[in-house]
């Protein structure tokens, strides 16, 4: 039995599902609402007409996309400069009209994100550069400064810029402990649809649809430090669904788990073999209760690395819990042999009569 289709949602579902499907966006609508080719053309050249969409080839190739309707780029100075004035003076005009939880997503990401550039970057500017689409919002904030990557690679003291992406991808990471939690590159890396760092000669991104982080190495290094985020006008997300992911309540809805990515401490090709880079990975673990070591892409794992993470580690943590997800038969083998080495170890010792 076929169903009437109101022209909102029918012109909505068209106008969110052009960023994925640009070339097969009147089939896919077609598919979802059981409406004829002709239907849907008309809609769509409504929304031509309105300019919330562009049609670009012939009819045969045709591909659609979403220009920008507001576009806004201002460069300020970093020094006195506070965030929450920012937001209030320059870009919470150009969101009002998004849906509350949007609305909160930007104003927590943008505040964060302007604020590391005021604490961290040591640089003298930050520019920002917003874009608003019928479906999409995105912005990219830039300073001028050291790079992120850089910077806590040099706070720290650790051996590789990438390693810099280990870190981020635990939470909790941050060069001034005294005015920061470590929590919003974190939080705001899952919050949003896509979420990306170009910092140095490293690209770091996360998408929402992907559980794990990504890195990209980039021949010409670029100054300073570019964030990029976006997210769906009509997103139904809220900060506290992504706050509560990674909290537990009877830790009074701390911060208290995290999911890390094991393939961030290779180096290119190598393989997972030493206790150095096992210590690599658990550096800063006892931060948290619960943490997720995600093995996807790695087919095996040393002795050594498995011992030092799961007996060593386990034995002198029992406070925090280790769950390895995405494992291949060759890493569950390796784990269970460690675990059982520590179970046995502490196992009462009889003398033989």
């Amino acid at each position: 039995m076929r169903f009437t289709v109101k022209s909102k949602e029918l012109r909505d579902f068209i106008i969110n599902s052009i960023p994925d499907h640009p070339k097969d966006v009147v089939a896919h609508t077609v598919t979802r609402f059981g409406v004829t080719r002709q239907a849907i053309n008309r809609h769509m050249n409504s929304l031509i007409k309105q300019g919330l969409v562009q049609a670009e080839g012939n009819t045969n190739q045709r591909a659609y996309k979403l220009p920008i309707l507001e576009r806004k780029s201002i460069s300020v100075s970093l020094t006195n400069l506070e965030e929450d004035r920012l937001w209030r003076e320059s870009v919470s005009e150009l969101l009002k009209n998004l849906p509350e939880n949007v609305y909160n997503i930007w104003h927590y990401g943008f505040t964060e994100m302007v604020n590391n550039a005021i604490d961290h970057s040591g640089g003298t500017t930050v520019r920002l550069i917003l874009g608003k689409t019928a479906a999409t919002t995105n912005m990219m904030i830039i300073d001028d400064g050291i790079g992120i990557f850089r910077k806590i690679k040099t706070e720290l003291g650790l051996e590789d810029e990438r390693h810099a992406i280990l870190e981020l991808s635990k939470g909790k990471l941050t060069t001034d402990p005294v005015r920061h939690t470590g929590e919003g590159i974190f939080f705001s890396s899952r919050i949003f649809d896509h979420y990306h760092i170009l910092s140095g000669g490293v690209f770091f991104s996360h998408d929402i649809d992907e559980e794990e982080d990504r890195i990209l190495e980039r021949e010409i290094p670029n100054v300073g430090t570019v964030v990029f985020m976006s997210i769906r006008n009509q997103s139904d997300r809220t900060t506290k669904e992504i706050f509560d992911k990674f909290s537990s309540r009877k830790d009074n809805y701390g911060f208290t788990k995290t999911v890390v990515p094991v393939r961030l401490v290779r180096h290119g090709p190598e393989q997972l073999i030493s206790r150095s880079q096992a210590k690599r990975l658990l550096a800063r673990f006892e931060r948290f209760k619960v943490v997720l070591l995600d093995f996807k892409g790695i087919d095996e794992i040393g002795q050594a690395f498995a011992d030092e993470v799961f007996r060593v580690f386990s034995d002198l943590h029992p406070e925090v819990k280790l769950i390895p997800i995405n494992t291949t038969r060759e890493v569950k083998k390796l784990i269970k042999r460690a675990k059982q080495a520590g179970r046995e170890l502490t196992l009462p010792l009889f003398s033989r009569e």
